[in-house]
């Protein structure tokens, strides 16, 4: 990876202390899904907060008073992606117990759920949630694949 290439997806954390693990083969995975989409990423920040954190946004940005797993905002559109896609890592932890996975798995699915959002993927309808599910899943298979190549 470049230097260039690594300021293309940058990861951040706020109002929490979390470091990603294996950030090359995330980087590769999602530049690869966003590739595999006829997509250019442009720029695209990944930041890691509490629930507290992400309420706040979701309040002010979206007019809903809940707490949620992930916020996408995209910043451009037609195939050039940018945006910012806010993780809460507490909502994260809740989901995996609730869920029965671990919360690497539900943090990577979190993960593409949000840039699958700025490749143009919708969640409203049960269509859509279907469409989205299979993509995630999809793109979880390629992630598992990357990580057994790398072991």
């Amino acid at each position: 990876m470049t230097p260039a290439e690594e300021e293309k997806i940058n990861f951040y954390s706020e109002d929490i202390k979390f470091d990603l693990p294996n950030h090359s083969i995330i980087f590769d995975w999602i530049n690869n899904t966003i590739q595999s989409e006829a997509k250019v990423l442009r720029h695209l920040s990944f930041i890691f907060c509490s629930d507290t954190y992400l309420h706040k946004i979701n309040v002010e940005y979206l007019n809903h008073d809940t707490f949620t797993d992930v916020i996408t905002f995209p910043y451009s559109e037609g195939k050039t992606i940018e945006g910012d896609i806010f993780i809460s890592i507490d909502r994260i932890r809740e989901n995996a117990k609730s869920f029965g996975n671990s919360f690497e798995d539900e943090l990577h699915r979190v993960m593409i759920h949000g840039t699958l959002h700025l490749l143009g993927y919708l969640d409203k309808t049960a269509e859509d949630k279907t469409q989205m599910t299979q993509k995630e899943n999809e793109y979880l298979t390629k992630l598992n694949g990357m990580k057994l190549d790398n072991q």
